[in-house]
């Protein structure tokens, strides 16, 4: 069995915390063995990136630019191990695996090009004023289970690009791929630029308090980023927090069902439905509610589930048997009180955590499967008949990362994705992220972008020259 090893001041260190088994959902299986930090492990991480940083700070813009492009590249060279980790360890099918593996690539070399220019307020005679950004030192990054290379990525590049280092730490539940990233960005980055920490006793929670980290990046669920927020005060971290969504599509009358639905069930289902930004609530106007339904059952029944290594799969499962549970759970619950349960709606006996996609019909705001974020391959399909009640029943979530609106009239689509209150508003599409486009949330769904010059920004403070010519 593999052991993977922590990678301090760049070097492959052995755990002080022994192991821990990582499975493959799919199996249930132990794909390799995953290291366990202890906190003074984590403590030798900081003070490495401290260490890093008194240097890499003063890096040129062009040296910063240079190695993104190098660490790209040697992503590269390695993308067939990494979507086969990918796979291993968190479910989803290989070609998926694949375009994460891709779209890391490509985020990679779109980060390297950003600038960070500097703004000159004042140049007269007798005075210039100049705003720089600098970089802020050590930056924690804390990533998720469900899309483990892309979203380490998303926190590690900016970071460094504009001049901080790095101690990452993954979810215990799919540390590997990013554990091997960390291992190819520092075949070619200083040691100390990017580190990682793995483990599930203490080191997330360690990092948000860690007097020597001065900002936290992380993507996860609402209750664990209000617990980032308080250990964070202690020391004034900077953080930015992409929490969850339950994300509203509302669809218009003059929408074409056949149309739209391939669209539609892709963006509720990327990943499995394991999406942050996933579709996840679906409001249809009455007129055309059982022909969508249809359709989306229709495009439903083409899925291939299995094993994300096998050919020929597009469906693989939920990623741990927790999430599999609560899945399981809300549309008992649905059933239970009148749902029409279209397709799905039972887990896959055997081993693995398999669990079909499900659509259910007949159901509506103040159900558990509409309120709550499934965070799974389920869509609730809400029936409407006024648009202006199906803005207000969008917007009455505590939680505003994304939504969308599906129509045929782009201007009025457009008119009504501007009142969603949310981070991004999608015209018929869904889950889209583009590395030029900040993406953030409003309410519950955390604070602060990510992506493009805005993202890139984040990771830095302004510092004002103002010169008395």
């Amino acid at each position: 069995m593999k052991e993977y090893s922590l990678m301090i001041n760049g070097q492959k260190t052995a755990p002080q915390g022994g192991f821990f088994d990582v499975l493959n959902p799919a199996t249930e299986a132990v794909v390799a063995l995953c290291p366990q930090a202890s906190v003074e492990q984590l403590d030798e991480a900081v003070s490495a990136a401290q260490a890093c940083y008194e240097s890499w700070q003063y890096s040129s813009n062009e040296e910063r630019k240079k190695l993104l492009h190098d660490i790209a590249d040697r992503i590269e060279a390695n993308a067939a191990e990494l979507a086969q980790i990918i796979v291993e360890e968190q479910g989803k099918p290989l070609f998926l695996a694949q375009m994460e593996v891709g779209g890391a690539v490509a985020w990679t070399r779109a980060t390297a090009e950003l600038e960070m220019p500097v703004d000159v307020l004042e140049d007269s005679d007798t005075k210039r004023v100049e705003v720089h950004r600098k970089p802020l030192g050590v930056v924690g990054s804390i990533t998720p289970w469900n899309w483990p290379l892309m979203i380490a990525v998303w926190h590690i590049m900016p970071a460094i690009r504009s001049g901080n280092t790095v101690v990452s730490k993954p979810s215990g539940l799919t540390p590997l791929n990013t554990i091997r990233l960390v291992e190819i960005i520092n075949e070619v980055a200083p040691p100390g630029l990017v580190n990682i920490v793995t483990g599930e006793s203490g080191i997330g929670s360690g990092m948000t308090r860690h007097p020597g980290i001065r900002k936290i990046v992380f993507t996860g669920s609402t209750p664990t980023g209000q617990t980032i927020m308080r250990g964070a005060a202690d020391n004034l971290k900077r953080l930015t927090l992409e929490l969850g969504g339950n994300d509203a599509g509302i669809v218009l009358p003059d929408a074409d069902p056949a149309a739209i639905a391939e669209g539609i069930f892709q963006t509720a289902f990327l990943n499995m439905g394991q999406t942050c930004a996933a579709l996840k609530r679906l409001y249809v106007h009455d007129s055309i509610y059982e022909e969508l339904c249809e359709k989306l059952a229709d495009v439903a029944a083409k899925q291939v589930m299995g094993n994300g290594l096998d050919e020929g799969v597009t469906f693989g499962p939920v990623q741990n048997r927790d999430q599999l549970n609560l899945v399981n759970e809300l549309v008992e619950d649905a059933r239970a009180n009148g749902a029409r349960i279209l397709c799905g709606g039972s887990p896959v006996d055997g081993a693995g955590y398999f669990y079909p996609p499900t659509l259910v019909a007949d159901v509506t705001d103040g159900s558990r499967l509409v309120d709550e974020e499934q965070f799974g391959p389920v869509l609730p399909i809400i029936r409407y008949s006024d648009v202006e009640d199906a803005i207000k029943r969008a917007n009455a979530a505590d939680v505003g990362l994304g939504g969308s609106v599906w129509s045929s009239d782009i201007a009025k689509a457009t008119e009504i994705a501007g009142r969603l209150e949310c981070g991004t508003a999608w015209v018929n599409g869904h889950a889209e992220l583009l590395p030029y486009a900040p993406f953030g949330g409003c309410k519950m769904s955390g604070f602060g972008v990510e992506f493009g010059q805005e993202g890139l920004m984040e990771y830095t403070s302004a510092q004002v020259i103002n010169i008395n010519k």
